[in-house]
């Protein structure tokens, strides 16, 4: 008795194929047998090849369900396997988001050694998973544009007043300036090196607050340093700047050392723009080519301003600038066009004092200064 629910097996293929090959053996061994010119051995050998060819036929389709199933077994094996990678993938996402949004949490922790370990956290994260590279690094560009204003410049750090009273230091903003150190040297760790072909990447640091800020011989790609506070040494040595370099309204400062601004052999690929930047110190920019526009517009050199042999690939803008210490404007060829209303040289300084290009002029005034003219314009 058939079990309920269970549909009923036909026949196997195999049984078919067997059967079929003996009536076709039998068939056409009878019919041949039928003609008196065929003999007995030659009807069967017919009749063999016929069956021997139906089972030939179920071999070859044996052979191809075979062929399919494997397949069919391979494609899931391989979708199984995706999905697997997708599943690991998708776990590694999610343990690096959490990473990520913890060190970030960690950012405004009391502790300043939180802080520097999660800023070391960050850096590891955007080293592990390069599409993170750009996100850490606004992070923590972001922290160094935090206001902070170190209220120990300035104090000696050993020797006491004439008191014999040790002079009184802020610890708190000491070890918030170790922080502040650390990020931008993991800044500096994940810029890839000028002249390389890895993309490049953008820093806004607007309004920061940096000392000993050195990305020299880094690949940027957008700088942004408008209304930022460089003090101490700041060094953009054969640095490369693929996109805009804003340096509006900048303050480049002494802090606990005499600055420098070393900008020498660096190249900047697009606009340079120091419109209304004061260059408290030393400013170097030996060898420096400016592919694009640059704009120096009410800029003020209150000390050594040195643009020997640097290039310019299109304008030089340096109306109502201002130098006031030794100047060597030695650049190389003619930017086209340069605009120099009002370019005042301080009084004292000329002729000794200020080295001029061949096309470029000094006209004195009154008050002893002298202002840079073009005689082109």
């Amino acid at each position: 008795m058939r079990e309920r629910g269970k549909t009923p097996r036909g026949p196997s293929p195999l049984v078919l194929t067997f059967a079929l090959s003996v009536v076709l053996l039998v068939a056409v061994s009878g019919w041949l047998l039928t003609d008196p010119a065929t003999t007995r051995a030659d009807a069967l050998r017919t009749g063999g090849l016929a069956a021997g060819a139906v089972v030939a036929l179920y071999a070859l389709w044996l052979n191809d369900r075979r062929r399919q199933v494997e397949e069919g077994r391979q494609r899931v094996e391989r979708e199984r396997h995706e999905l697997e990678l997708l599943r690991a993938e998708r776990d590694r996402e999610r343990v690096t988001d959490e990473r990520f949004a913890r060190s970030v949490e960690l950012l405004g922790h009391d502790a300043d050694q939180v802080r520097v370990g999660a800023l070391h956290a960050l850096a590891a994260l955007a080293r592990d998973r390069a599409d993170y590279s750009q996100t850490v690094l606004d992070v923590l560009c972001s922290y160094l544009r935090r206001p902070f204003e170190n209220p120990n410049l300035g104090k000696e750090h050993n020797l006491g007043d004439e008191s014999g009273l040790g002079v009184e230091r802020d610890l708190g903003a000491e070890r918030e300036l170790q922080v502040r150190l650390t990020a931008q040297r993991l800044i500096v760790d994940l810029l890839p090196p000028a002249g390389s072909e890895q993309a490049s990447f953008d820093l806004d640091l607007t309004g920061a607050s940096l000392e000993y800020f050195d990305l020299s011989g880094r690949k940027i790609g957008e700088l942004s340093l408008r209304r930022a506070t460089l003090l101490s040494r700041t060094n953009f040595n054969r640095c490369e700047i693929t996109g805009p370099a804003w340096f509006t309204d900048a303050t480049f400062g002494q802090g606990r050392l005499r600055g420098h601004f070393h900008c020498q052999g660096a190249t900047f690929h697009d606009r340079a723009w120091f419109h209304r930047t004061e260059f408290g110190f030393p400013v170097y920019f030996t060898d420096t080519a400016f592919r694009g526009e640059s704009n120096f517009r009410k800029a003020i050199f209150a000390d050594e301003a040195i643009l020997r042999d640097a290039s310019f690939g299109s304008s030089l803008d340096l109306d109502r600038a201002r130098f006031a210490g030794y100047a060597d404007l030695r650049m190389s060829g003619r930017p086209d066009p340069v605009s120099l209303y009002n370019t005042l040289v301080d009084p004292g300084l000329v002729p000794d004092l200020v080295k001029l290009p061949p096309f470029w002029t000094l006209s004195p005034l009154p008050d002893g200064s002298a202002r840079i003219t073009d005689p082109r314009s």
